[in-house]
């Protein structure tokens, strides 16, 4: 298998297990990555937003396979992403430092794949 094959399952695979969690929080609690400030502006209960996270996160593993370099964007943004909100809420910057290196990893996969 070669290296663009191989970030291609990986970032494919990653995002449709985790979107898949959050409909059942077998591997965590999504909810605690959501800093107080943000949970007091949904207008809806935080598990309904973590199930929205978890569609947009299966779509994108599913875009990662189907249009690899659109998918791997959007995996690398929604990391990146992440990563941001975790950084400004002063926790889980362990979390944060492993999406922002999982970003890169995903950008690598849109290059390889130009």
């Amino acid at each position: 298998m070669n290296v663009k094959d191989l970030l291609k399952y990986t970032y494919g695979l990653v995002p449709i297990v985790a979107g898949l969690d959050k409909f059942t929080n077998i591997l965590t609690d999504w909810t605690q990555y959501l800093d107080s400030g943000l949970q007091d502006i949904l207008p809806f209960d935080t598990s309904i937003f973590m199930i929205i996270v978890g569609v947009i996160e299966v779509i994108a593993g599913i875009l990662v396979f189907v249009k690899t370099k659109i998918g791997a964007t959007v995996v690398a943004a929604w990391l990146a992403l992440i990563a941001i909100i975790l950084i400004f809420s002063g926790h889980f910057l362990d979390v944060a430092v492993r999406d922002l290196v999982m970003a890169v990893g995903a950008y690598t996969l849109v290059k390889l794949s130009s």
